[in-house]
């Protein structure tokens, strides 16, 4: 049921983030030129958020791509609703993103196609170039950086959670374990004492079994009472063995895996098995049962629908244990996470019969594998398989942590540097076309109406003047065809108050030149 509610919000929570950025687009109507340009925006939205949960690489392609391609042709600046929708979609696909490649990938793949487009088809390539990239920047990488780091943090406090439960459960089986040691050592208590005196009325009832005046009756049930107290004390150390933390029972109970696998096969599991433990002893092939037990368990609770192949074969002195399963078709089922308690036990069985288990993802599924010595001793205790002294959990904990702080540094540093190399290659571009656009004082009085634009090129600098003066510009001539060019008066780049030569042209004459200066009237 809390499933079923949370996935309503979700659509409650797309369904509101489409009208809002639907209304934003249409309500943008001062920086729209064209009805298409409407049209292409409510498509990009609808696009975007309609894929945002399920495939969000393809919700930040459509944001990415079409934000740049749709209002290019339409005008000369970048509209409002352009920022609102890379700012939430890219927020939301950095959020919902499993992995950031692919994120980085399409960003550098539309970014690599943006820039020929703002450099062809906007009115202005420079500004349009340098404002697609304060878009891609600002609007685009910084909100998915967000989004990476708000779902780091999630994960590694949900990666927290499952280390404290985990702490929680081993807790609890250390608990259990010391109330269990001591049950032991009450009952090797118990064997000495109560062992004792059974021995003793064993040793009695023989001594008058063989006592003179007793008929044949008290003799038989002399006899019947020293065979009775010597089952017992037989009995009682079987019991007592099982108790001990240094002993093990001497004929345990065993379990058949082929009848395991069968019942387990009967509840709808896919198994694959090879059985071979006939030359196993009986303690390690107990081991052997228990650990297949416990996997099929384990998959059937987390991996439902997935393949499992069994394999169990004694030889030589060794007998080998694996369990392996597929990924599930259908994904885990969802819950809060294993305590690995049962893994825990498995290990402790392992141990005692001088073994090893291994248990871990294998190929989008898990494997459990063990080892099983037979006539050995019990191996060492280990804090933990592949590296001593720090569990699997607290490596996984300290994982998360490190990756939250790279997400935030990325957050921060990466917008960070990528203005500073937009500022400094506007910069070099910005120096090298004011010194390339300007033209010398004498050779601007040189120039005489009436001279035709091929007379006038090669006097002329190799590229137009791209900041000139806002303000002050004298009218341009209302001649057909007229065009004018703009180039700099040699004036400093550090001074706010630009000036400019204006050459206008007709039907590839000069018709007019203006010298005119910011503020001038």
């Amino acid at each position: 049921m809390r499933e079923v509610t949370k996935r309503r919000w979700r659509v409650v929570f797309d369904v509101l983030l489409g009208l809002f950025l639907a209304f934003v687009v249409v309500a943008d109507t001062v920086n729209i030129r064209s009805p298409w340009e409407i049209v292409g925006g409510l498509a990009v939205v609808v696009g975007s958020v309609a894929t945002a949960r399920r495939y969000p690489v393809v919700s930040l392609g459509i944001a990415l791509a079409g934000a740049l391609a749709v209002p290019f042709p339409f005008g000369d600046h970048v509209p409002v609703w352009v920022v609102f929708v890379l700012v939430a979609m890219s927020y939301q696909a950095g959020l919902r993103m499993e992995r950031a490649r692919p994120g980085v990938l399409i960003g550098v793949a539309v970014t690599v196609l943006g820039l020929p487009l703002a450099l062809l088809v906007g009115p202005d390539g420079l500004g349009d170039w340098a404002a697609m990239v304060a878009i891609l920047v600002f609007a685009g990488l910084s909100p998915w950086l967000l989004g990476r780091y708000v779902r780091v943090r999630g994960e590694l406090a949900r990666t927290g959670w499952r280390r404290a439960e985990e702490m929680e459960s081993r807790q609890r089986l250390i608990a259990e374990q010391a109330r269990l040691r001591e049950r032991a050592r009450i009952a090797g208590d118990m064997h000495d004492s109560l062992g004792h005196e059974l021995s003793l009325i064993a040793v009695r009832a023989a001594a008058l079994e063989v006592a003179g005046g007793l008929d044949d009756t008290q003799r038989d049930a002399a006899g019947q009472l020293r065979t009775s107290a010597a089952a017992a004390t037989e009995r009682l150390r079987e019991i007592i063995g099982v108790l001990r933390e240094d002993a093990a029972p001497v004929e345990p109970v065993q379990g058949d895996l082929g009848e395991l696998i069968a019942r387990a096969r009967a509840s709808g599991l896919a198994i694959e098995s090879t059985v071979d433990v006939d030359a196993a002893p009986p303690m390690v092939a107990r081991a052997a049962y228990r650990v297949v037990q416990e996997a099929l368990t384990n998959v059937a609770k987390h991996a439902p629908g997935a393949a499992v192949t069994v394999r169990v074969t004694s030889a030589g002195a060794r007998t080998d244990v694996s369990v392996v399963n597929a990924r599930p078709p259908a994904g885990p089922l969802p819950g809060a996470a294993s305590g690995q308690v049962g893994l825990i036990g498995l290990r402790e069985r392992a141990r005692l019969v001088g073994g090893t288990l291994r248990a871990g993802p294998l190929e989008g599924g898990f494997a459990v594998t063990a080892r099983l010595p037979h006539d050995a001793a019990p191996a060492e205790r280990e804090v933990d398989d592949d590296e001593p002294g720090q569990s699997t959990s607290a490596r996984a904990l300290e994982l998360a942590r490190r990756d939250v702080r790279r997400s935030l540094v990325q957050a921060i540093a990466v917008p960070c540097g990528l203005f500073g190399v937009v500022l400094a290659v506007s910069g070099v571009v910005f120096l090298y076309q004011w010194n390339s656009s300007e033209l010398p004082g004498p050779v601007y009085d040189g120039l005489r109406i009436g001279q035709s634009r091929a007379e006038v090129a090669p006097r002329l600098p190799e590229h137009q003047r791209s900041a000139r003066p806002v303000h002050g510009e004298p009218p341009v001539p209302v001649v057909a065809g007229v065009a004018c060019e703009y180039y700099g008066t040699g004036r400093s780049w550090l001074d706010n108050d630009y000036a400019a030569y204006r050459l206008c042209f007709a039907d590839g004459k000069l018709i007019a030149k203006d010298k005119f200066a910011e503020g001038a009237s």
